[in-house]
């Protein structure tokens, strides 16, 4: 077992971290398992969804928010984007399950903002663009 200091110190730096900006619970464990102890990291860890520091939930959510506010994304992108972060599939797809027709609409803007951007090329060209950046066949359609 470790030590109430031990315990103390690993959250502490693990709290550091994900208030400078929030953090998957993969992106702690990667980036902490070779500088705190496994089971340490796994206890703190622990304690820390708990009490609501590490909610991958939360941070779908909030990251999806950022995604729709700053970039033209697929909903494909952004999905990839949060499994790169570590979060299981599942959670990502009850999300946006859940979230559909707000990402749907949202990617029809984000392919139209691209068609606009990029209407000095032929509209083929464009639309094997949108294919290429994963938006789905009727988001094409509609923006085109």
């Amino acid at each position: 077992m470790y030590s109430a200091e031990e315990f103390d110190c690993a959250k502490t730096k693990i709290l550091k971290y994900i208030l400078y900006k929030k953090r998957t619970e993969q992106e702690v464990k990667n980036k902490f398992w070779n500088i705190i102890d496994s089971e340490l990291l796994q206890y703190a860890i622990e304690e820390l969804k708990q009490v609501g520091y590490i909610d991958d939930n939360k941070y779908i959510k909030r990251a999806i928010d950022e995604y729709m506010a700053l970039n033209n994304m697929s909903i494909k992108e952004i999905k990839y984007k949060l499994l790169t972060k570590g979060i299981d599939a599942n959670i990502i797809n009850e999300y946006i399950d859940c979230n559909y027709s707000q990402l749907l609409e949202y990617e029809i803007d984000s392919a139209k903002k691209i068609v606009i951007k990029k209407s000095n090329l032929e509209k083929e060209d464009i639309k094997n663009y949108l294919i290429k950046k994963g938006y789905n066949q009727d988001s094409i359609k509609e923006a085109i």
